[in-house]
């Protein structure tokens, strides 16, 4: 039994290398974002700033926050058994779990997602303690309080809700400030961000970001002091007393001396606001490395040293030792702590997976309008309207001169982003600011913050602020900032349940279960990563879009459109062409799972054919207004086709999905026979339309299989009236004979619309 129990520590401590490098990939986006959507470096850079980061937190973290050992399950009453079948069913529900969000691109809470797996955990462990009558060392029956802290869970809840709202409150009133200090178009670094080329007055401008800079140096230094370092070896006691005792004179005399450092920097053309950035972003790594670290080592740990304790002192019976030792503080090893920093930082430098989640926050709150990740909703849409509808009735309350000023105060129009860039340096600054003293003033407070929470509502609040979400891109921003947060709530209460639910699977089913649930973790995670490399080859039409968005030259723009029309158009002709003969053949031959996943796989190419709409409209601007109204008129005829093409499919599922889902009598063979002929022919002209070959000749083809179609469908009808047909049967048939009619009419329209673009 011994060397089973040295085997599941083992495989804990693998699979914490592994939940690093998942972990790293899902937190990226705390410490990237800010850096990487305001371009201030080379990612190369920006990620060497956070790799230094990591590193330092790690190695200078004094290792265990007592979470894992006594801050959610108070261990003194449970045995070794119990305990192990906790931390094995929380790190396998983990890394599955954080695996899994991060494969969607979607942000979650490291913290909140461990707390509540060792909630999980223990909550059914103490169950099955309350249960079955057990009690403490003087025969009093156990209760669940005398299991579980609850308090440090509460605190947690409370703490999620805080900061998601804080966070978002005080980025939006922030930025707010700082754009009203600043506008879009200001004098940094001997250089300017206006289109017009006006520098500014020197003094003028050095003196503003010198303070905005003293701010933000100070505030990234405390936050450091207070977040950073706090749990690190060089902190003494001394220390810790020392800054306490002498807050406010740190801050102010920070302040005073940065803002001077600062104002002489800006003056000389240093670039200050990149120094800032690049410096919140290596506390934010370095704090999240040194505080978070027990996120991924923390249960493999504990339970190495439960092990430890079991070994020496447990007699072989694993039932009946009592982990009363975990209710003592540790102390991690600094060769671990080392270890894990090389497996963050190589996690952090190799990850796609990284990239990905970065991109979705950059995504959220970028400037300019581009390709939206997330469609709408309808509470978006709800929210977008009475938002809209409140902003109306306040503007109306402001006096129109002191609003003509607040507008050319947020007039972005004028102002020049570097090549690529999302926002500007301002507002990374103000992200990274925030987010470093909200999660600093939190710990001070003993509030359990995320920083993934802050960083990320951070980050929506200032977006909101500058104005970035616009009434054609609002909907789109609120579903996905909706999709993030009801994620970290999903994360919450999926880590609790699946926890619960594999902890007593592990404890009833012994190390039968215990192998069985490794097996499946390595399985799902091998799966994940297979899947999450096919899935993310970036295709070429989103390579095309976005040479457009950053090509300044109107004749290339044009060009590289005409290849992304080109491109879709052959991609939803091929679905078309796919999903009418799928879904015709399974009709015929009574296959309701096939008809079924077409209809659903068309309705999300009727969706993909909107954002793509959205996408070439945008990339139309880039192009000369001349060609733009010349060629708009035939671009909209070649979506507007496809789209109905797509109608016509889902048209004709959703009556075949309804008939042979009732199992209703099929269509007679002979009908059947006579129309797969006429349907291999409208394939088959489909494919030829994919490769544009003779697009005259095509229409005419079409023309001609339209006719055919409509003296079938003639015929059909009088045999309806005169033949002893089932007619529910032919009801649909018919219906499937027309739509095959209207989508000929469709890919004729595509091909003249396709042949007038492309003139030249």
């Amino acid at each position: 039994m011994d060397i089973l129990f040295l085997g599941i520590v083992v495989f804990l401590i693998g699979l914490a290398a592994l939940d690093l490098m998942v972990g790293v990939s899902n937190d990226a986006v705390n410490f990237l974002s800010s850096a990487v959507g305001a371009k201030v470096a080379r990612y190369r850079t920006i990620l060497l700033v956070a790799a230094v980061g990591i590193f330092t937190g790690a190695a200078l973290s004094n290792g265990m926050i007592d979470v894992a050992r006594h801050g959610i399950m108070l261990p003194q009453h449970l045995s070794f058994y119990d305990v192990m079948c906790v931390f094995l069913a929380v790190m396998v529900t983990d890394v599955v779990l954080l695996d899994v969000f991060n494969t969607l691109g979607m942000p979650t809470s490291t913290t909140v997602s461990m707390v509540f797996e060792l909630l999980g955990g223990a909550l059914a462990i103490a169950i099955i303690k309350i249960i079955s009558g057990a009690t403490d060392s003087n025969g009093v029956l156990l209760t669940l309080g005398d299991l579980i802290n609850t308090e440090k869970a509460f605190s947690v809840i409370i703490g999620i809700f805080l900061s998601v709202a804080i966070a978002f409150v005080l980025g939006n009133i922030v930025q707010w400030i700082a754009r009203i200090v600043f506008t879009f178009t200001y004098r940094v670094n001997g250089k300017t961000t206006d289109s017009e080329g006006e520098m500014g007055n020197l003094v003028s401008s050095s003196l503003k970001i010198g303070i905005f800079g003293g701010i933000a140096v100070t505030s990234i230094i405390w936050f450091l002091l207070i977040n950073g370092l706090k749990g690190s070896s060089i902190m003494t006691p001394e220390i810790k007393e020392t800054i306490n005792d002498n807050t406010w004179l740190i801050l102010g005399g920070g302040f005073a001396i940065f803002s001077v450092i600062m104002t002489i920097l800006s003056a000389f053309k240093i670039p200050v606001l990149k120094f800032v950035v690049l410096l919140g972003t290596f506390a934010l790594a370095m704090a999240f490395a040194g505080n978070d670290l027990v996120n991924f080592v923390g249960v493999p740990l504990t339970g190495l040293d439960a092990y430890n304790d079991y070994m020496a002192n447990g007699s072989g019976d694993a039932s009946t030792f009592m982990m009363t030792s975990l209710m003592n503080s540790a102390q991690t090893p600094t060769f671990y702590l080392v270890i894990a920093g090389i497996i963050m930082v190589s996690a952090l430098l190799f990850s796609k997976k990284a990239q990905n989640v970065t991109k979705t926050s950059v995504d959220l709150s970028r400037q300019d309008e581009g390709d939206e990740m997330f469609g709408s909703s309808g509470v978006a849409r709800v929210l977008a309207r009475n938002t809209q509808k409140t902003a109306s009735a306040i503007a109306n309350l402001i006096p129109k001169s002191m609003s003509r000023w607040i507008d050319s105060r947020f007039n972005s129009n004028d102002a020049v982003l570097p090549q690529g860039a999302a926002f500007d340096q301002i507002r990374a600054a103000v992200n990274l600011v925030l987010a470093g003293l909200l999660i600093a003033i939190g710990t001070s407070m003993k509030l359990p913050l995320s920083t993934t929470y802050v960083t990320f509502m951070v980050a929506m609040g200032t977006s909101l602020a500058d104005r970035a979400w616009s009434r054609e891109s609002a909907v789109f921003r609120i579903t996905g900032v909706i999709s993030v947060i009801g994620g970290w709530f999903i994360t919450a209460g999926a880590a609790l349940i699946i926890c619960f639910i594999v902890t007593n699977a592990l404890f009833f089913g012994s190390f039968v279960s215990m192998v069985i649930a490794i097996v499946i973790a390595v399985t799902l995670i091998i799966r994940s990563n297979i899947k999450y490399s096919k899935n993310n080859k970036k295709s070429e039409a989103d390579e095309l879009f976005t040479e457009i968005i950053h090509s300044e030259d109107k004749n290339v723009c044009w060009n590289l459109l005409r290849k992304h029309v080109r491109y879709t158009t052959k991609e939803n002709l091929q679905l078309v062409a796919e999903k009418y003969e799928a879904l015709t053949t399974a009709f015929f031959y009574e296959d309701y799972r096939t008809i079924k996943r077409t209809t659903v796989q068309t309705e999300s190419q009727r969706k993909e054919i909107k954002r793509q709409r959205r996408k070439q409209i945008i990339a139309l601007r880039h192009i000369d207004p001349i060609l733009c109204v010349e060629k708009g008129t035939w671009y909209f005829l070649i979506i507007n086709s496809l789209a109905q093409m797509v109608y016509c499919l889902k048209r004709m599922g959703e009556p075949c999905r309804e008939h042979v889902g009732n199992n209703f009598s099929p269509v007679p063979n002979e009908y059947i026979k006579e129309f797969l002929v006429i349907r291999d022919e409208i394939v088959n002209l489909i494919n030829r339309a994919i490769t544009i070959d003779n697009a005259a000749q095509i229409r005419n083809d079409a023309a001609k299989l339209q006719s055919n179609l409509s003296d079938y469908r003639k015929r059909i009808i009088h045999d309806i009236h005169t033949k002893q047909l089932n007619i529910e049967s032919m009801t649909v048939f018919l219906n499937l004979v027309q739509e095959s009619q209207e989508l000929l009419s469709a890919l004729r329209h595509t091909m003249r619309g396709e042949n007038k673009f492309e003139e030249l």
